[in-house]
């Protein structure tokens, strides 16, 4: 029998209102090789896991069901991510949360043919539409810096918008299971890093997706200062592991516009982190600068200054 060339990992909690949009967007996908799709129910309490039996008894030879009698997402300790890991078997890894959906059904074979013919690049994404579940609202993702156009770890690091995870297929073998647990974080952010160490990615001109915003959802109901500290503190977690200068560059790009949040929420055991990290890197009288110059004169960050500043000897 054929192997799984592509594994779906697809996390579900109280998603009964969504999830078979999203089970519909996996069982059309047309392939010409074999496909699983881990769908993991972490204990929801409504009938999420209830629509996933009936999808995985109808499409058994897609649909691989998990299901948790306790919610492991609410451990923070990495259980979700473990026990997903030990289900993946696929060559290439898709990724589509329970409210999330894909509209396109050639995405995965797209996606895979593109990896098989480009050996240099460590993954691959697309365009996306939003959709606003309480007002109905559809529209198209309005960043568009890397449509048909491929993107790297500079562009990360500089603070470059890359893409939802949905859109995303990726080489597993380029993902050091081992290493990316040190990061203690499971957030888009960090795994782009992980990944676009290894290599480069292509972002396909098409829509394939729909990223869904909605009350519950697990970014809609974070307000964008507690957002942003989040992304920040997944920088720092990136720096504690990687202890270099690209990982520094990566906080320094980031800093100033992270800096007026952590002084209006008060996060003075982080700012200090932070200097002290940047301090090491940069020297301490650049930090300095660059922390007056925005908490006091609240002046701009000149990127492309930026963009130049050596590490200290």
């Amino acid at each position: 029998m054929d192997k799984i060339q592509v594994s779906i990992r697809c996390f579900a909690y109280n998603h009964e209102r969504f999830i078979r949009q999203c089970l519909d967007g996996f069982v059309m996908q047309k392939t010409d090789f074999r496909f699983e799709a881990i769908v993991h129910d972490d204990a929801s309490t409504d009938n999420t896991a209830a629509i996933i039996r009936e999808y995985a008894e109808k499409y058994p030879d897609i649909i691989k069901p998990i299901y948790e009698t306790e919610n492991q997402y609410s451990k923070h300790d990495g259980s979700l991510t473990r026990i997903m890991n030990a289900h993946t078997r696929g060559k290439y890894i898709a990724i589509c949360e329970g409210d999330d959906y894909w509209t396109d059904p050639y995405k995965l074979q797209k996606q895979v043919d593109f990896l098989e013919s480009h050996p240099d690049y460590v993954m691959c994404s697309s365009r996306f539409d939003e959709y606003w579940q309480e007002s109905g609202v559809l529209e198209e993702d309005p960043d568009k810096d890397f449509e048909g156009a491929d993107y790297d770890l500079q562009n990360l690091i500089g603070g470059k918008w890359l893409t939802q995870t949905l859109t995303v297929m990726y080489r597993r073998s380029a993902l050091d299971l081992k290493h990316y647990a040190r990061y203690g974080m499971s957030l888009d952010m960090i795994l782009f890093y992980e990944l676009l160490k290894h290599g480069k990615g292509y972002c396909f001109p098409e829509v394939m997706g729909v990223y869904r915003y909605h009350e519950g959802g697990v970014w809609s109901e974070v307000s964008q200062n507690h957002r942003r500290l989040t992304e920040f503190k997944a920088r720092l977690a990136i720096y504690r592991v990687e202890q270099n200068e690209m990982a520094a560059r990566f906080i320094l790009y980031q800093f100033a516009k992270a800096m007026s949040r952590m002084w209006m929420l008060q996060q003075w055991r982080l700012m200090m982190n932070v200097w002290g990290i940047l301090k090491k890197h940069y020297g301490r009288g650049f930090v300095a600068k660059l922390m007056f110059d925005k908490l006091v004169l609240n002046k701009n960050v000149e990127w492309k200054k930026i963009s130049g500043i050596k590490m200290v000897s």
